[in-house]
């Protein structure tokens, strides 16, 4: 419904007197209402009161009505604040400028009125751009973070088919982590310092990777921890070393694989045994 008046407000086929074939520009019949001619300036604002509508109703995201809404009003005083402040210097179209004006007014209405409060339209953060076209930065804004989103959620997912694809080959899956992750933070430390020692050492990892095992025997050499304590986190410590070793960002974030401490396994070790 809304379409249909639309179209005829600004349809080709019924077109308002300013857009007839020999009607002057608009910019100069500005410059005589300028030059103090009260009759045309009326003439004029009557004409365009459809431009008025249209401009107020796009700026709104909804049809305004000239009997019952304010925000006509408002662009109607705008539009006639537009014909006193043009200047032909302004090397811009006066319903450009027009437009601009209105919009500045709506938005200072909307931001006055108590009921309007904390729901001014995005429309009113359009900006326009060389060729007098708006765009709306806060729209752009959200378009790139959602996409920035999307490109992050398919490659989280792409991170742990990858990632399942390896764990695979120790009899692993990823859902399996969430059950071998220990409980407390300490014992987490402490997991994340062997883990990390375990891929930074080219011998372990040659061993854990040609024998698709944790390399039980050499780790104990290497770290102050029962034999135990390594055979009962083994998922979780085969894990560690692979996404150390791999190109998985996210995935090291989601299991917050980072040094959290300075102190040592042995400082560790009481509260975890």
């Amino acid at each position: 419904m809304i379409l249909v008046l639309f179209k005829k407000l600004f349809g080709s086929k019924r077109q308002s007197s300013h857009h007839q074939k020999n009607a002057p520009q608009p910019e100069e019949v500005v410059k005589k209402i300028q030059q103090g001619d009260l009759r045309l300036r009326n003439q004029f604002i009557s004409d365009y009161q459809p431009f008025v509508i249209k401009v107020a109703s796009r700026f709104c995201k909804r049809y305004i009505d000239p009997a019952r809404d304010d925000e006509f009003s408002i662009a109607l005083a705008a539009f006639n604040e537009a014909i006193n402040q043009f200047s032909h210097d302004m090397g811009r179209s006066f319903l450009g400028f027009a437009e601009t004006v209105m919009r500045r007014r709506l938005i200072d209405y909307l931001r006055k009125e108590q009921r309007f409060k904390g729901q001014i339209p995005y429309s009113a953060f359009d900006q326009e751009d060389e060729e007098e076209h708006y765009v709306n930065p806060i729209e752009i804004h959200q378009a790139l973070e959602q996409y920035e989103k999307q490109k992050g959620i398919e490659e989280r997912r792409g991170e742990i088919v990858e990632f399942n694809r390896n764990l695979a080959v120790f009899s692993i899956q990823f859902t399996d982590l969430v059950d071998a992750s220990p409980k407390h933070e300490d014992s987490r430390i402490m997991l994340f310092g062997i883990g990390k020692l375990l891929s930074e050492d080219p011998e372990l990892m040659r061993l854990l990777l040609s024998k698709k095992q944790l390399p039980i025997k050499e780790l104990l050499g290497k770290v102050s921890v029962s034999r135990k304590t390594l055979e009962r986190n083994r998922k979780y410590l085969i894990a560690i070393a692979l996404i150390n070793t791999g190109s998985y960002p996210y995935l090291k974030e989601y299991l917050h694989i980072k040094e959290q401490s300075k102190q040592t396994f042995q400082e560790r070790r009481e509260a975890y045994e």
